[in-house]
């Protein structure tokens, strides 16, 4: 039993590390483009996907040089099931060392071959990765079917991030010849390229896991290699000249990591670093404004507060959750708690999304909220909440902010402010000891299925609410093998039936931007608001 716990809670921590760290905290831009003016950005245009602000030919690429990324997190360790493979998380260092098979491209919502030569379907239950030929890890050994099978091995033993959606859909996976990989699915699963585009598609290779996870070594075939680490002040990664991809133009890429995203943006404007990770709306969009190009990535939820549902709990009532609901104004809460940055809002995807559609939205309501409380107490409620958050100067105000607008509906809310996210962690995913528990889902344009299912499905180890609707595991069900149309019209429905049945309250989508310097050029993205690094270069 303590095992199973254990890997729960790791797994836990991963999904909160990635939602609540990329939820973000309620200078000049000397080193960004002016050619054009910014400042009258609408927030449409703020929050457009993709690569912004940049204009005309960047000239040919120049060699050279050190690219230093003012990170959101630290890469404590560059093992891929420790340091998860996510943005907000310190994937951007795992990424760099061992590269993705696959690559999500924003442009055109397709996901590209990248490591590998090419991944194909044609029913989607059964995926063939064939690799490109010739690509070796940094020790001279090849990155063949053999490497691959292995590493994802590895992956899932370990519980690297995304490992419960690999287990229960991957049937079976088995080498044809060297260089090609053939994966059978329990079902269909249109966006399974997406695995492959983020964590457990960054291949190691055999010796780097050879002695386990305690003697592990970050031995990769991405464009770079690690040469330094001092932690909590630097990574230092230099260039791979074996890269398969050629030799990266920069000779080395650093990691810092500043703390806030006010210090990230002022060290941007300032030339002390070359890029930055962004998330906090405010800075987010005074970052768009004064200039800077980057590449936005936006995601739905980004805002939210679960509520428990799990039996015993006063929001397992659904109409203790729709008052909450009701009593609750996004507007306002944006006002008082960043300013008005950001956008607030019911939908529970992304404008952005291709699959966006505007639905009905169960928007603030304080006479309903009223009503439906009223109705509660009568059946026994005794009108009582627990908040929990974090208990930083920008989650007392949102606390504070939150607690005005439940008592101005009848309710009685105590807040409880705890230290780090590892107390919130346990609360929500380990002991379910809370009512109303600040959060995010951060919904991705490219594969809300895989958002949707870990955080909604009844069965899911990793659903912090304890929401259960068989209408809703049986969307999400259908989700997993529909492709445009029919995807938007599923996820359309799932909208809709979150609006009713109310999880958690949404409160609005958000963007993770990643902006960088008029002199740098050449940086991609794959899925989960990874940066890639491979051809990038200044000048």
């Amino acid at each position: 039993m303590r095992n199973r716990i254990t890997t729960r809670t790791r797994v836990a921590t991963a999904l909160l590390a990635t939602t609540l760290l990329a939820a973000g905290c309620a200078g000049s831009g000397g080193g960004s483009d002016k050619d054009t003016d910014s400042s009258s950005l609408t927030k449409d245009e703020i929050y457009a996907a993709g690569v912004v602000g940049v204009s005309g030919d960047e000239g040919d690429p120049k060699d050279g040089g050190t690219l230093t990324l003012a990170d959101y997190s630290e890469a404590r360790s560059l093992d891929p099931t420790k340091t998860y493979g996510n943005g907000a998380a310190g994937g951007n260092a795992t990424a760099a060392v061992y590269d993705v098979l696959m690559r999500y491209n924003q442009e055109t919502n397709a996901f590209d071959p990248w490591l590998a030569e090419s991944l194909s379907t044609e029913d989607r239950t059964t995926w063939t990765l064939k690799l490109r030929k010739g690509v070796k890890f940094t020790d001279g050994t090849p990155l063949d079917a053999n490497a691959v099978m292995g590493s994802l091995g590895y992956y899932m033993k370990n519980s690297g991030y995304n490992t419960l959606l690999l287990a229960t859909n991957i049937k079976d996976m088995k080498a044809q010849g060297s260089d090609t990989v053939v994966f059978t699915l329990n079902g269909p699963w249109a966006t399974f390229p997406n695995m492959l585009a983020s964590g457990p598609g960054m291949i190691m290779a055999p010796a780097a896991y050879a002695g386990g996870p305690e003697k592990f070594k970050p031995i990769g075939a991405g464009p770079f290699i690690q040469d330094a680490y001092k932690p909590a002040e630097e990574l230092v990664l230099k260039a791979n000249p074996g890269y398969w991809s050629g030799k990266p133009h920069l000779d080395a890429l650093r990691f810092v990591w500043l703390g806030s995203d006010d210090a990230r943006l002022e060290s941007l404007a300032g030339g002390s670093v070359d890029a930055a990770n962004l998330r906090a709306p405010q800075t987010l969009e005074k970052a768009r404004k004064d200039g800077f190009a980057g590449i936005m990535a936006p995601s739905g939820l980004a805002t939210m507060f679960w509520l428990n549902n799990r039996e015993g709990r006063a929001t397992s009532d659904v109409r203790v959750r729709q008052a909450i609901n009701f009593a609750i104004d996004p507007q306002v809460y944006a006002e008082r708690v960043s300013g008005g940055a950001g956008l607030p809002g019911r939908n529970i995807y992304s404008p952005s999304a291709p699959y966006f559609t505007d639905v009905k939205t169960s928007d603030y309501d304080l006479a309903k909220a009223k009503s439906l409380l009223a109705e509660a107490k009568k059946d026994g409620y005794d009108g009582k909440l627990t908040y929990i958050g974090q208990s930083d100067q920008a989650s007392q105000t949102a606390a504070v902010t939150v607690q005005a607008m439940l008592e101005a509906a009848g309710f009685t809310v105590e807040t409880d402010l705890l230290r780090n996210i590892a107390d919130q962690t346990q609360r929500i995913y380990v002991t379910h000891d809370y009512d109303l528990a600040v959060s995010a889902m951060s919904i991705p344009d490219e594969d809300p299925y895989s958002r949707l299912s870990t955080n909604l499905n009844a069965q899911s180890p990793q659903n912090p609410s304890g929401y259960s609707n068989p209408e809703m595991d049986g969307l999400i069900a259908q989700l997993q093998a529909a492709e445009g149309d029919a995807a938007t019209a599923l996820l359309t429905k799932i909208n809709e039936l979150w609006q009713e049945t109310v999880p958690g309250i949404a409160m609005g989508a958000g963007a993770f931007f990643q902006p960088w310097n008029k002199d740098v050029h050449g940086i991609t993205s794959t899925s989960e608001t990874l940066m890639l690094f491979g051809g990038a270069w200044k000048g």
